[in-house]
């Protein structure tokens, strides 16, 4: 990890001042899609909501309009159940979920049709800014803790990276994004 620190050189994550029902709602578009054709869906469910994006607006939004900008079936009924879960509040805004601990967090974020462990981590990283975090199911996250301290690349178990990083806390988070980074280029340095 330290030739990887030496390579990258600081620790450098932007996180994104989104809500949670905006993020949640871009998060759930890119799903499985090319960033440029999720880019294109966004925009037009953008569009569709008024440029305003909210719980309040995508209730009111037809379902034949949001399908038009190109919203698959699965996609659509995971937006109206986001959209009910915040208006409910199982799932706050941000700031109040900023108060929670991350397994509150991710135990409310996973009760929305279409967000699992892996989409509420990534929230907890690059919307919350949150420290300790560690997506050990994560596909790139194993693949380059594999070639780094497996020297196999032979892709390791969540469970091995979750061991091993144990001794990354309370900054497993940035662990995660030095990990990210050495697939970029040679983790010799």
């Amino acid at each position: 990890m330290a030739r990887v620190i030496g390579r990258v050189g600081p620790f450098a994550l932007k996180t994104q001042p989104q809500g949670t029902f905006e993020s949640l709602v871009q998060s759930i578009v890119y799903q499985q899609l090319h960033s440029k054709a999720a880019a294109a869906i966004h925009a037009r469910v953008v569009g569709a909501l008024g440029g305003t994006v909210s719980a309040r607006r995508l209730q009111s939004a037809s379902d034949s309009a949001l399908r038009a900008a190109g919203l698959s079936a699965a996609k659509l009924a995971a937006l109206r159940d986001l959209a009910e879960k915040c208006a409910s509040g199982v799932v706050p805004p941000r700031r109040d979920l900023e108060a929670l601990a991350e397994t509150e967090i991710i135990a409310r974020l996973t009760q929305v049709r279409g967000v699992g462990e892996w989409t509420a981590q990534m929230f907890l990283i690059f919307r919350l800014g949150r420290p300790d975090v560690l997506p050990s199911g994560d596909f790139a996250i194993r693949k380059a803790f594999g070639l780094l301290y497996r020297k196999s690349g032979r892709l390791p178990p969540p469970s091995a990276v979750e061991r091993h990083g144990r001794a990354w806390a309370p900054y497993r988070t940035v662990a995660s994004w030095y990990l990210w980074r050495s697939l970029d280029g040679p983790a010799d340095g």
